[in-house]
């Protein structure tokens, strides 16, 4: 969906917002008489990935608005959401536990709201998996209609029936939607919505929509936003931030919009993921040079080293193409911090293929990877495919990159000591002991020194003890 004369049509128009307004005002009406004597109260807990934090935060700002207060505790809570996460089966098996184990809870508190939202809802076999098996959960949204809830939410409180809501979309885009920030040091700004790569073994477009992004003017408020309000470190969210703009009906591109966050006035450093390689560029790796505000952190997932696998995979590139990458990023950014994604054990995988992914690993040289034994995913063309090989001999393999990248780690972390960072300290690691991370994305622990001050600063410290995966430093004066 690249026609750029279809922008309009994932627009949410501004009435449909208003609309909302007026649903938010009737639910904090019913809230008021049903609750006169105190706040209610809602705990809403997101899974998955930053997107869905992203969405967690509108969703916890239009409760706000229409009434609720906030727990973290679930018996305390007058309405439990869960945000959910469809990426991998593990994330699906613990939703449908947690849900589970609200029954008991339910039947304590009948008036209690049980609202589930987010990737898998949008999966007609799981909506209809929850209306058959979970008689108790009141609201199900799929990740369409976030912008609804006010609607969706006064439908449950005003008519005591269960309310289902996932229709099929192509996406849309929701702008001037309350958020509630889960803090002041970091934010996570959107820049566009899903995803037209179709990975054959990726359920993301099915439940995401298709690609679209967002206005230049309506991302460069936001930031101006999350900067007044004290934020100092903004991670630009999408499913592929390097495809940004080709729904957008003008000149603009990911590395356009990256100079243009930068030449913000603040102090602030600015992150962003994910990125697809078959649509990084030169000119965004050169951008990322020029621009002193943006992270010397790419995140760039490869998910196989082998050609025949990322065929397959339908990623769109080759091994010698990301190393390619690799190679210019570290020649304009010698500095650079390198992380990425792997699957282990793709459909028809042989270990003699596998060992082209610790080739690539070898190469790269990562900061740190995020790993996976592959998880099918019902809906995409991967889950088709012969899967010879058992789990067991993937776990064999998994733990050989494992250690592969856990050597390269400790030899790059051992290379800090006694250099110093700019850190942005983002608060506590336990009682005492500051945490942050430097512009490479490496975590960083370091006593508090000043009871206090340098929390959502940015500070200077000198690394005493490299770890493996963190490192330890001194607070300098």
């Amino acid at each position: 969906m690249s026609d750029k004369t279809d922008v309009k049509k994932f627009q949410v128009p501004q009435e449909e917002i208003e609309k909302q307004k007026e649903f938010t005002a009737l639910a904090n009406s019913v809230l008021t008489a049903k609750y006169p004597d105190r706040t209610p109260l809602a705990m809403v807990h997101t899974y998955g990935c930053q997107g869905n934090v992203s969405d967690g935060e509108r969703i916890k700002g239009m409760l706000e608005k229409c009434g609720y207060g906030f727990t973290d505790d679930v018996n305390e809570a007058d309405l439990v959401l869960y945000n959910t996460c469809a990426i991998r089966e593990h994330a699906e098996d613990r939703i449908y536990g947690n849900v589970g184990a609200l029954k008991n809870i339910k039947k304590e508190k009948p008036d209690m709201i049980i609202a589930l939202c987010g990737c898998m809802m949008q999966q007609e076999k799981v909506s209809e998996k929850i209306k058959k098996s979970y008689p108790y959960v009141n609201l199900v949204f799929g990740t369409h209609v976030i912008h609804k809830l006010p609607e969706l939410l006064y439908n449950v409180l005003s008519k005591s029936k269960r309310v289902f809501s996932s229709p099929e979309s192509d996406g849309v885009i929701a702008e001037n939607v309350p958020v509630r920030r889960d803090g002041n040091i970091k934010g996570w700004l959107p820049i566009m919505y899903g995803c037209n790569n179709f990975c054959s073994y990726c359920i993301v477009p099915y439940v995401r929509g298709r690609e679209r992004s967002r206005e230049p003017e309506d991302i460069i408020k936001e930031a101006k936003e999350l900067i007044a309000a004290g934020c100092k470190d903004i991670t630009l969210l999408g499913q592929n931030v390097n495809s940004y703009g080709k729904t957008l009906d003008r000149d603009i591109n990911f590395a356009k919009l990256l100079k243009m966050i930068n030449d913000l006035p603040g102090d602030f450093i600015i992150r962003f993921m994910t990125s697809h390689p078959k649509d990084c560029t030169e000119e965004l790796l050169d951008t990322m040079a020029q621009c002193e505000k943006v992270a010397r952190h790419f995140h760039l997932p490869f998910q196989s080293g082998n050609n025949r696998v990322l065929k397959e995979m339908n990623r769109g590139y080759t091994k010698e193409k990301y190393l390619s990458l690799v190679e210019y990023a570290r020649k304009v950014m010698p500095d650079i911090s390198l992380t990425s994604d792997i699957i282990v054990g793709f459909p028809g995988e042989t270990y003699e293929e596998f060992k082209d992914t610790l080739d690539l690993v070898e190469k790269a040289k990562f900061t740190s990877l995020y790993t996976f034994i592959f998880s099918s995913r019902d809906g995409t063309k991967a889950a088709k495919m012969p899967d010879p090989v058992s789990r067991e001999e993937k776990g064999k393999w998994f733990k050989e990159l494992c250690d592969l990248q856990e050597s390269i780690a400790g030899k790059r972390t051992a290379l800090m000591k006694g250099k110093s960072y700019r850190v942005l300290c983002e608060g506590y690691a336990k009682e005492g002991i500051y945490n942050g991370r430097t512009g490479g994305n490496v975590m960083i622990e370091f006593p508090d020194t000043d009871g206090g001050k340098s929390i959502g600063k940015f500070c200077t410290v000198k690394v005493t003890e490299p770890l493996t995966w963190i490192v330890r430093g001194e607070l300098e004066e």
